[in-house]
This record gives C-alpha cells, structure tokens and sequence, in this order.
C-alpha cells in the first residue's frame, strides 16, 4: 500500500472517529441546550492549540454483545493545548457515544493523561459528562474509578486540579470532582448526585425532580460541592479562564504577575465602613478599593455567603482574599464558612498564593443547631489552615474581631506574617455591651440610673479595651493604619515578604480535623 493510500485511509479513519455518536446523538446534545465534547474543548482552549491523543483506542467490553459495537474514543477525548499561551492537559467525556459511560479503556485514557498532567507539571481540566459506570463491564468499570480517584490524590496539592461539570455526574463518578480543586456547574445543564430520583423513589418512596437533587443551582448554594456557577456553557469557559488566571501551572511556581494598575476612583476605602459595629456592609467593597483596577473573583459566591472568598491582584502579584461578610449573619464562622474557609487557605498555601484576611466578626454563631452540627470540629479547620501555611499571610481588622473569630482569623497568634488595624477597630474578648453587663453587673443594678451606668461603663470598657492600641502595645497588631494606607501597607508586606521561609517540623503530614 503506498504512502499517499495510508494517508487517505488515517483522514477516513480520523474522520469516522470525529462523528462521535452519530449525527443524531449529536443533535439530540445539542437540543439540550449542550455543546459537543469536541466543541467544549475548543471553546475553552486556545485556538488551534488542541492535540488529541489515544484516537484511536478501542473498548475492551466483550459480553453483552459489546464486542459488535463500535464506540468512537471509547467516549472520551483526551489532550493537550493552551490557555494564555500556557500548556494543560484536558479530557472531555462525550455524552454521543454509549453516554459518556465509563469503561475500562475510557478510564485508561483518562489516567493516562493525568499521568502525563502530573509528570509534566500542567494543570489538569476534566469536562464531566457521563451516565456513569459502564454496567457491561461490570468491576472493571468501579476499577476505573479507583485509579482515577488514587491519581486526584497524589496530584493534590501538585498540579490544579479543574473539575466541570457539563451533564449528569452519578454515582462513584462524583468523587472524582469532589477529589479536584474547583468545580464548575452550569444552570439546567449540570447534575451530581450519589442515588438517582429512580432509586430515592424505589427505596424511601419519595418523588424529587433530578434538578432539586443534585442540580447545579442545589450544589452552589447548598451543598458547596460546586465553586462556580454559570447560566451558560460559554459563560463557564470564562470563569476557568479567569480562575487560570490568577493561580500558578504548579507547587514550584507562583502565578503569573502582571502590569500593576490602580483601585478605581469610584470605590472611596475611607467611606466603606460605617463607625457603628451593628451597621452592615459589603466587605467585597473594601477588597475593591484595595485591588488592582478594582478586579475581585470570588470563588464559592453563593455558598456561606458570610465569608468572602476569591482573588484579586496588588501591584500586579495575585492574591487570595478571606474576609467576613457584615452583610450576611453579621460575618460570623460558622460550620459552612468554617470549611468553604479553611478548604481555599489550604490550596492558596500549597501553590503559592499570598493570603489576605480581612476582619470584621463578633466570633463563632452560637445556637444548639451549630454545635450539634459540630461547630468546634469544622471551625477548627480554619484554625488549622491558617497555623501550616507557609505562604505569607497578611490580616487586617477592619472594625471589630472579638472571641475565638478574633485568634481564628489569621491573628498574630496563629503566625500571621503581619497584622495591621483601622483606629476604628474594636480587639475584645466580647462586645463593649456584653462585656459590661457581665463585668459590671452589680454597680448598674445598684446606681440610681442603671441605664446611664450602664452607658458610662459601656464608654469605659471601649476606652480601655475595645480598641487595636491595647494589641497593639503588646505587638499582637504591628500597625494601626488609616484606611487610605491599606494598600501601600500590604504592597510593602508583599514586597518584604517575597522571600519568606518557614520550615515546618519534620513529619509525614499533620492531621486535619477533617
């Protein structure tokens, strides 16, 4: 056979192998409102940057007449290319042939570039779109799943890990993005769950819509399985894009730094916060008027609304905001916010991200409800995360940080790098009018005015302790600082700090209060 004949036959082999699951499986994804795995690949990459391997790979299913069947890819396309002109490995489960199932030969051509993801040091993408094990395989199928769960782990921490979620997403098939660093889930498009609405109905007798169960809207906000949410497909590309952004290909490397520009004019630091501790406010103004051209991507937005986490750039270098909410519950920790909290520290820490922690909180939610969920357990995570970073880590009281909130945010105590306080900020075991009616209980039952006592020694306690000169005098707080100071204070933190060391003690890992 000559050269130009085997060229021809490899165009009409690639070209089969292209169609995926047929025209008709192709249009009926597409009347879902869903892109082709194909076409997600080349909209999230660089263009023209896509180089496919394992084309040509075939099942390995025999039973069940699975020998007959001609399954294009196995059901899944794996490769690299570029984003930002940058190398990463990506693979796409292709929903057009044998749904996405997960077979043995589809599971090595997932772990075969996540081998090549981890050995290189390249981000790794997986675009999840599957009806889950493939049943004619049988054990082979859940063997599949291990090895991909045991190459999550050892890449934890390594290389990013970018999970999407663009179809159903069942069973065994969740632990996998559950493994990985960010997930991403798109609105009616997206579903997770570990028991489908068939098996809920057969076992416990209940009726529930696949959307109320596990849809993308559920895991967003109440579950906080996912860190993104997306109206669109085209929308979420976006997001992966920005989030690639701001965060290093590696452990070995810090992220990409850029031109540095100024917060924009229409965000005043000074006018932010209100003087009243009971008054609320959008915390993510402060970051604003903080951040390079004003730019702030919030990760987990709609989940633990009262802790703000995500990143924004200073002089040009990325960095990780956790900071308090005032609008929402006051800003207190609480189980949710404790993990959503301690979870992003954790990954800022393991790839070089320098931690920003904005305060503002009366401490922990109180009530029988939390501490039977196990309040101490989850808010010692953060506890946790904050005292193994090694990455330079900043805080700064913006108004009041009382109680166990005030040591769990970052505080000198747990090795903050530096500690930097407004005038207005209030350092305290418990608010001025808490405290006053435990500790001068007895002289305002007994004065002739118990209120006015009671404001006297409010006004009392604040001068003598709700303040930062108290931390400050004893160097829990290295600089009270205006709030026009607060960037060229933490551009100079960045800048002193770029070089830090912190040897940890000689251990095979800590243990987390998981």
């Amino acid at each position: 056979m000559s050269l130009k004949r085997k060229s021809r036959e490899l165009v009409e082999r690639r070209a089969q192998i292209l169609k995926g699951g047929g025209e008709k499986a192709i249009l009926k994804q597409q009347a879902l409102g869903k892109m082709t795995a194909r076409e997600r690949i080349i909209a999230l990459l660089d263009e023209g940057s896509f180089q496919e391997y394992d084309l040509f790979a075939r099942h390995e299913g025999r039973d069940f007449d699975m020998d007959k069947k001609n399954l294009p890819g196995d059901g899944v396309i794996t490769g690299t290319g570029k984003i930002f002109g940058s190398p990463i490995c990506i693979f796409a489960q292709d929903f057009t042939v044998a749904g996405g199932s997960l077979g043995s030969m589809h599971a090595r051509k997932i772990t075969k570039i996540m081998d090549h993801s981890l050995k290189m040091r390249m981000p790794l993408i997986g675009i999840n779109d599957s009806g889950g094990a493939r049943v004619q395989e049988g054990v082979n199928s859940l063997a599949g799943y291990g090895e991909i769960f045991y190459r999550n782990t050892l890449a934890s921490g390594v290389i990013p890990q970018i999970s999407v979620i663009l179809g159903p997403c069942a069973g065994g098939a969740v632990y996998s993005p559950a493994l990985t660093d960010f997930v991403f889930v798109v609105d009616k498009i997206s579903k997770m769950f570990i028991t489908g609405p068939e098996v809920i109905k057969t076992v416990l007798g209940e009726e529930i819509s696949m959307e109320a169960l596990g849809g993308a809207r559920i895991h967003s906000e109440v579950t906080g399985n996912a860190h993104f949410y997306a109206e669109s497909e085209k929308e979420c590309f976006e997001q992966i894009k920005s989030l690639i952004s701001y965060i290093p290909w590696n452990n070995k490397h810090k992220p990409r730094a850029l031109r540095p520009r100024n917060p924009k004019n229409s965000y005043k630091i000074d006018e932010i916060v209100p003087t009243d501790p009971k008054q609320p406010y959008d915390v993510r103004d402060v970051i604003k008027a903080i951040t390079d051209s004003s730019e702030f991507f919030e990760v987990m937005e709609l989940f633990a609304p009262n802790i703000v986490i995500g990143y924004g750039r200073i002089d040009g270098q990325s960095v990780a905001f956790v900071a308090n909410q005032p609008n929402v519950l006051a800003g207190v920790l609480d189980v949710d916010s404790s993990d959503k909290a301690a979870r992003f520290i954790r990954f800022c820490d393991a790839f070089n991200i320098p931690i920003i922690t904005l305060v503002d909180l009366p401490g922990y939610l109180p009530g029988v409800d939390q501490e039977h969920m196990g309040v101490i357990r989850h808010g010692a995570k953060v506890l946790y995360a904050y005292s193994e970073a090694t990455v330079p880590t900043f805080t700064l009281i913006l108004r009041k940080a009382y109680g166990g909130g005030y040591i769990a945010m970052n505080s000198r105590h747990l090795n903050a790098d530096f500690v930097f306080a407004w005038p207005g900020a209030e350092i305290a075991v418990m608010g001025p009018e808490g405290a006053s009616n435990i500790i001068f209980r007895k002289e305002i039952l007994a004065a002739e005015d118990p209120e006015k006592m009671r404001r006297q020694k409010i006004k009392e306690y604040k001068q003598k302790f709700a303040n930062p000169y108290v931390a400050a005098a004893r160097g829990y707080v290295d600089a009270v600082i205006e709030p026009e100071e607060t960037r060229k204070f933490l551009i100079h933190a960045l800048e002193v700090s770029a070089s830090k060391d912190a040897p940890q003690p000689d251990r095979k890992h800590g243990s987390i209060p998981l």
